[in-house]
């Protein structure tokens, strides 16, 4: 295994734990689920495919195991899983506007999570619409503000956290490789 596939992998994992983390906290305080105002804190690194390919399967597998864990329908597991992926890929594909990238997951999860409990599992109370609403509220509080401000907060250590995804390729004459480089510290004897 590679340097590069290790460490998407350990992005991967580390996403998967924290998102799995935030959501079943915020579920301890009933923020987690519902239809009338869902306001899952996990939800802010929905922003994460910005700054790596690593938080898609990430988000995934974290949405996947915590719904299964907290004992959520069928359904919901999958299909809210399912919207999870989406919404994090669309937001990687948007990655190269930066303030673009919350707003997939608000919108798919706004009608996604109203349309699996009121289409596939039968609930008729809160309405539909009233149901968009109230989810779409806590994804903009969720992704938007606190997404954003992971965004903002991140922007310092992006190099650090995501190297191989953030690196800025230098301009360098052809030929003109690190190891070929010259180092500038040492001293030339003028041999």
């Amino acid at each position: 295994m590679g340097k590069k596939t290790g460490r998407f992998l350990i992005q991967t994992l580390i996403i998967a734990v924290l998102y799995f983390v935030l959501t079943y906290i915020a579920n301890e305080f009933q923020l987690a689920n519902g239809l009338n105002f869902q306001l899952r804190i996990s939800e802010a690194l929905t922003v994460l495919p910005y700054y790596t390919p690593a938080a898609i399967p990430g988000l995934f597998i974290g949405c996947l195991s915590v719904n299964n864990a907290m004992n959520l329908p069928m359904s919901d597991v999958m299909y809210g899983s399912i919207a999870t992926l989406v919404a994090a890929i669309v937001s990687y594909l948007l990655r190269k506007k930066k303030f673009l990238v919350p707003i997939p997951p608000i919108i798919i999860n706004a009608f996604a999570v109203p349309a699996i409990y009121t289409f596939l599992l039968g609930f008729d109370e809160p309405p539909f619409w009233r149901s968009v609403i109230m989810v779409g509220l806590g994804e903009v509080v969720t992704c938007g503000v606190l997404g954003i401000a992971l965004m903002l907060g991140l922007e310092d250590y992006k190099d650090k956290l995501f190297p191989a995804y953030t690196e800025k390729k230098e301009d360098t004459p052809a030929g003109d490789t690190a190891e070929n480089k010259p180092d500038e510290n040492k001293e030339t004897t003028g041999e």
